[in-house]
């Protein structure tokens, strides 16, 4: 079948529809893939910000407690399951040797899938607590 001079075809042909079915399924499986690890990055997120929040929990006790208390009560490490995931936390204490000053550093892991993640945090604190027993007042 021949076309005669000056009458176009209409319509798009076998060639062009593929083409436009190839383009339109990248780019679906291009969205695809961006929402899937967005979702990955968000949950992981949601890990790191536990974790953080466990370490800020663990930070307040030793500051209440004092180190020392911490360290004759033997909770140096401890799990938690408060958020619906299984974290591990792990306190361990180093003598600065000046001013009653301890390094302080408490790592948190837990397992997403197959893979091991930790978060730590190092910091100074003071050994003694914050409830701590009044000195005896002198009179004079």
């Amino acid at each position: 079948m021949t076309a005669t001079l000056g009458t176009r075809w209409a319509g798009f042909n076998l060639v062009e529809t593929l083409v436009a079915t190839m383009i339109l399924s990248g780019s679906v499986l291009a969205l695809a893939t961006i929402s899937t690890n967005a979702l990955t990055d968000t949950t992981r997120n949601r890990h790191y910000e536990q974790a953080a929040a466990i370490i800020d929990e663990q930070l307040s006790m030793i500051d209440y407690v004092g180190i020392d208390q911490l360290v004759k009560l033997e909770q140096t490490e401890g799990d938690n399951e408060d958020f619906g995931f299984a974290y591990h936390w792990k306190v361990s204490t180093e003598y600065e040797g000046t001013d009653n000053l301890y390094i302080v550093t408490i790592t948190v892991t837990w397992v997403e899938g197959s893979r091991p993640y930790s978060v730590s945090a190092q910091t100074l604190l003071d050994g003694t607590s914050m409830t701590a027993t009044p000195s005896e007042t002198v009179q004079l």
